[in-house]
């Protein structure tokens, strides 16, 4: 069974439901975060979810976090389903609520959100290869001529977006609107932290075979301007993960995600269209991606 939605009785307030993401004010200064077996493309949730989802993505961050922490402060309260429920309230540990929290959560700091995507590009893929193909520029941005499709770039480039509410789509914008946004100091920070976090986490996806294409990140700010890694961290849905075994340059590449499901929305003349139930073995081949990198990535086995 997938759990597309929580519900806690009030115990603690409901203060956000995100495409994935559920988000409970714990006090002044912490939130419950679970994640949800929601997915969604093309901008639209699907009515039913893939089972486990939520775990994979939680397991996933939570192992990006601990490999990351050298590099930068995150969020992070507590991660373990011990150390979480006895910091909650007492009722949350019956078993009703349990199995909605039960290794999908995270207990974090509030933090104020830096408003932007901080997106950092390896290769040239999706929205970029498109631009490229029609301008020669990526994001605005002189990019090398010649360039072919999936082909990594000689260096990571930070292309921001915009944080765009649900149902809107995200805008990709120029290193100096950016800075417009959040100011030059705060977007020189997150453009070099970015990149750094990109490169230590695409070398080590190489050792596991995986190729880590782009990402996105988000950053919260300390009142003394320093920056913290908040929200999910280099799962398969904030990540362009391919397989080094299958890459060839010069076209598109399966990706460890919901392209199953993109691909059957397409063909069905479904994609942004609401209220789209998946079916089953669309869910089962979106699973077992999840699960796959799960594995490939973090080198447990997948016991969901």
């Amino acid at each position: 069974m997938s759990i597309t939605s929580t519900n806690l009785d009030g115990i603690l307030p409901l203060i956000a439901r995100g495409k994935v993401r559920d988000i409970y004010e714990v006090d002044s200064e912490s939130l419950l975060f679970i994640a949800t077996d929601r997915i969604s493309a093309y901008d639209v949730i699907m009515e039913n979810g893939i089972k486990n989802k939520g775990k994979l993505l939680t397991q996933i961050s939570i192992f990006w976090f601990e490999f990351l922490k050298d590099s930068i402060k995150n969020h992070l309260i507590a991660s373990t389903d011990a150390e979480i429920f006895a910091k909650l309230p007492k009722e949350l540990s019956e078993p009703k609520y349990k199995d909605q929290l039960s290794q999908r959560s995270l207990l974090v700091r509030k933090h104020k959100l830096v408003p932007l995507e901080a997106i950092v590009r390896g290769y040239i893929t999706g929205s970029a290869w498109k631009e490229y193909k029609t301008s020669g520029t990526i994001h605005g941005l002189p990019a090398p001529k010649g360039l072919q499709e999936s082909e990594e770039l000689p260096t990571p480039i930070f292309t921001p977006s915009t944080k765009a509410e649900q149902g809107e789509h995200d805008e990709n914008i120029s290193p100096e609107k950016a800075s417009e946004i959040v100011g030059k100091e705060i977007c020189g920070k997150v453009a070099k932290m970015s990149v750094e976090l990109y490169t230590k986490a695409r070398d080590y996806a190489k050792t596991r075979g995986i190729i880590l294409a782009d990402t996105k990140f988000e950053f919260g700010i300390t009142d003394d301007g320093e920056l913290v890694l908040v929200d999910e961290v280099l799962t398969p849905d904030s990540s362009r993960f391919w397989s080094a075994k299958s890459y060839v340059i010069g076209k598109s590449q399966e990706s460890y995600d919901k392209q199953f499901l993109r691909d059957w929305l397409t063909a069905n003349k479904l994609n942004g269209v609401p209220g789209v139930e998946m079916p089953e073995d669309i869910v089962e081949q979106t699973s077992a991606k999840y699960a796959e990198a799960f594995e490939a990535l973090t080198g447990k086995k997948y016991t969901y």
